[in-house]
């Protein structure tokens, strides 16, 4: 029986499954909406697009599935392009008071980029600090209040991982699902799509022969 891809956990298949839910099972892990096939936070971000996104638009995911099925690593920095892409997808949507907090969010991963390798730190494809900064610059009121509210307090790897980045991508992908535009679940779905490629491109990732890239938005940044 093949699950019917739904919101929210589900306790087994007969249930249906989530996005994450479905990898577990195409992995082969125990079922789960967080296995270890996926980047953590990457996984953050394909639950909450498969709970946000419309009932009706919710299949087309399916197809996304298999490209996050290995797609996994521990450098840090890749919170952070994450994060990133998520805030620059969201912020121009977004209603003022989340304008606010992703620019925050915004600035904060690019503090933390820099932080770890100052101007000339690697890139993988995306460059998610000259994302930010451009970001940044079409928005320069809700620029200015970050750069106002936000402190030059560095933060640790950990401290990232755990609280900032998650708290970032929940903003984010709120803030497009509850934006006053006709394409939202356009933009969810390849708000998922670019992260994954990122993700990708940034751990010389190929997830099959068979899967089709043409279903991943081009990205920029």
């Amino acid at each position: 029986m093949v699950p019917v891809l739904s919101r929210g956990k589900h306790r087994n298949p007969r249930k249906g499954a989530c996005f994450m839910e479905y990898a577990s099972l195409l992995a082969g892990e125990r079922w789960t909406d967080h296995p270890q096939c996926t980047h953590p936070l990457l996984a953050s971000v394909a639950r909450q697009v498969n709970d946000h996104i419309s009932d009706g638009a919710r299949s087309r995911l399916l197809g996304l599935i298999p490209a996050v099925i290995g797609l996994n690593g521990d450098d840090p920095r890749l919170d952070a392009v994450i994060a990133t892409r998520c805030a620059a997808t969201a912020i121009p949507v977004a209603a003022e008071y989340r304008q606010r907090a992703l620019a925050v969010s915004l600035l904060a991963s690019q503090r933390f980029l820099l932080q770890l390798d100052g101007e000339d730190g690697p890139s993988r494809g995306s460059d998610p600090i000259g994302l930010a900064s451009s970001a940044l610059k079409r928005f320069p009121h809700a620029a200015r209040w970050a750069e106002e509210f936000a402190t030059n307090r560095q933060m640790t790897p950990k401290a990232f991982r755990r609280r900032s980045a998650p708290a970032i991508v929940r903003v984010a992908v709120a803030g497009i699902a509850e934006a006053a535009i006709a394409d939202r679940d356009e933009m969810l779905y390849e708000l998922l799509g670019s992260v994954i490629r990122d993700c990708s491109e940034w751990l010389h990732w190929d997830p099959s022969p068979a899967f089709d890239w043409a279903l991943l938005p081009t990205t920029t940044g």
